[in-house]
C-alpha cells in the first residue's frame, strides 16, 4: 500500500471521527436478516465466519477483512461455497466502515487492534463483537465504552462464559449470598497448546501475502521478524508473547478466567496489585512471562488471585487447565464442580438452570431489540476485567506493587505505571479520546 493510499484512508478514518457517525443503520424486525462482516480471519475469526455461516436463516455475511491476502481469499471462498454468496473483500477495514451495507461486525483481529477498530465500527454506526481482551491497554478500553455509549451501538464481549447456563445461575446465587460474603476469588490458566517456546527470528521482508504495516496498526511500525526455515516469528499467533501486540496468557486464555474471577468478587476495581513471575526454561525471543502470579487487594480488603502457567496442567492436583473458584464466609464454588461447605460437603442447587442462546445468538438478539440488557458480555464488565489484566502486566513489568485509583483508573503518583496504561499511537492509528 502506498503512503498516497494511506494518507488518503487515513484522512477518510479521520473524516469518520468528525461526522461522529457515518449515517444511521437500519433498525430490525423479528424476520429481518442481519448484514455483518467479520475482520481478522486466521484464527477466532475463523469461528465467527462458521457461526455465522450456520445462522444463514438470520444472517447474510456480507463482507470479510483481513490484512492477509491468502487468509481472506480462502475465507471468502469458504463463505461462497457454504452459503451461495460472495461477500465483499478487503484488506483495510477503514474501507469496510466506510461501507453502508454493513450493520454489524465482529472483530478478531490481534489484540492491538481490539479498541481502535471498536471504535471505528461504532462510529460507523455498525454494532460489534469484539475478541477478548477489548483492548490493549486501560485508556483505550474506557475510550472503547465510552465509543459505545455516545453512538448508542450495541457492543458484547467475546468472553463466552458469560452466556453459559450454570455459570448465569451459580454466580447470581455468588452475588446473593449462597455462600456469604466472597473474600477471596482465584483464576488460573496453565494451558500449553500453541504455547511452547517460539525460537528466535531476524528482521526480513514480510511475505507478499501480508500487508505487515497495516497488521501493526496502532502499534509503532518494527521489522518483521522470521526464523531461519523462513516462518514469521510474531504471525500468525505468537503475537500474544509481545508486547507491542499482545498482553501474555493473562490476556490471552486469562481473560476468560480473570472475567469469571471479577464477575463473581463482584468487587469493581481494585486499589492494590502485584505480579511476579518470567519466561522460564525458553531460550527464545518472547517477552511476556510464562508464569506469572498475581494478586489484586480491593478497598474492603478481600483479595483476588490469578495465576498463569504454561509449562504444565494443574491435572496433577486433580483440576483441569483453566479455572475458577471463590471462597465466602459460609462456603465455597468451584467452577465445573459446584457449591460447597468448608466440611467439603457439596451443597445441592435447587433452582432451574436460565435459557440462553450462546454468545452469538445473544449478540443477534441484541442487534435486534436494540436493548443493552439483551447483552450477555456487556462491553462496561468487559472493561473491567480487562483492567485486572493491564494492572497485572504493568506491575509484572515493573517489578513491584502498584496504587490504583478505580475512579480515574490512573496509577496514584506514579508516571512509570502510568505510561503503560496507555501508549504512544503511530500516526493515522490513534485511539481518540471520546468526549
Amino acid at each position: 500500500m502506498s503512503v498516497t493510499r494511506r494518507q488518503f484512508l487515513g484522512a477518510s478514518a479521520a473524516a469518520m471521527v468528525a461526522a461522529g457517525t457515518m449515517g444511521a443503520r437500519r433498525a430490525h424486525g423479528a424476520n429481518d436478516r442481519i448484514r455483518v462482516a467479520v475482520i481478522g480471519l486466521n484464527g477466532r475469526g475463523g469461528s465467527h465466519l462458521g457461526e455465522f455461516l450456520d445462522r444463514s436463516d438470520e444472517v447474510d455475511v456480507v463482507a470479510l477483512c483481513d490484512v492477509d491476502s491468502d487468509v481472506l481469499a480462502r475465507r471468502v471462498a469458504q463463505a461462497k461455497e457454504k452459503s451461495g454468496k460472495e461477500p465483499k473483500a478487503y484488506s483495510d477495514m477503514r474501507q469496510l466502515f466506510e461501507d453502508g451495507g454493513v450493520d454489524a461486525v465482529t472483530i478478531a483481529t490481534p489484540n492491538h487492534w481490539h479498541s481502535l477498530a471498536t471504535i471505528w465500527a461504532c462510529q460507523a454506526g455498525m454494532d460489534v463483537y469484539v475478541e477478548k481482551p477489548l483492548s490493549h491497554n486501560i485508556y483505550e478500553g474506557r475510550q472503547l465504552v465510552a465509543a459505545a455509549a455516545k453512538h448508542g451501538r450495541i457492543v458484547q464481549h467475546g468472553t463466552q462464559n458469560r452466556s453459559n447456563p450454570t455459570l448465569m445461575r451459580d454466580l447470581r446465587l455468588i452475588h446473593e449470598g449462597f455462600i456469604g460474603d466472597i473474600v477471596h476469588s482465584r483464576g488460573y490458566v496453565y494451558k500449553t497448546g500453541n504455547r511452547a517456546s517460539i525460537g528466535h527470528g531476524s528482521p526480513a521482508e514480510p511475505p507478499a501475502n501480508l500487508n505487515w504495516s497495516l497488521w501493526q496498526g496502532p502499534a509503532q511500525e518494527k521489522p518483521y521478524l522470521a526464523r531461519e526455515d523462513g516462518s514469521g516469528l510474531q504471525v500468525h499467533y505468537n503475537w500474544h508473547w509481545f508486547w507491542d501486540y499482545g498482553n501474555g496468557e493473562i490476556g490471552n486464555q486469562g481473560v476468560h478466567e480473570m472475567d469469571l474471577a471479577v464477575w463473581g468478587h463482584n468487587r469493581g476495581l481494585p486499589v492494590k496489585v502485584y505480579s511476579t513471575g518470567g519466561r522460564y526454561g525458553w531460550d527464545d525471543q518472547g517477552e511476556t512471562p510464562n508464569t506469572q502470579a498475581t494478586s489484586f487487594t480491593y478497598a474492603d480488603g478481600t483479595i483476588v488471585t490469578f495465576e498463569v502457567r504454561n509449562m504444565g496442567s494443574f491435572h496433577e492436583g486433580g483440576g483441569g487447565s483453566c479455572g475458577n473458584s471463590y471462597f465466602g464466609t459460609k462456603g465455597y464454588y468451584v467452577r465445573d464442580a459446584g457449591f460447597f461447605g468448608y466440611d467439603n460437603k457439596p451443597i445441592e442447587v435447587d433452582e432451574p438452570l436460565p435459557e440462553s442462546l450462546g454468545a452469538f445468538g445473544t449478540f443477534l438478539k441484541a442487534v435486534r431489540s436494540r436493548k443493552q440488557e439483551d447483552v450477555s458480555a456487556p462491553v462496561e464488565a468487559g472493561h473491567l476485567a480487562c483492567v485486572h489484566i493491564h494492572m497485572g502486566n504493568a506491575a509484572y513489568r515493573l517489578g513491584r506493587q502498584l496504587v490504583f485509583d478505580p475512579e480515574t483508573e490512573r496509577f496514584v503518583g506514579d508516571d512509570e505505571a502510568n505510561a503503560l496504561a496507555s501508549r504512544p499511537y503511530r500516526e493515522g492509528f490513534e485511539v481518540p479520546r471520546i468526549a
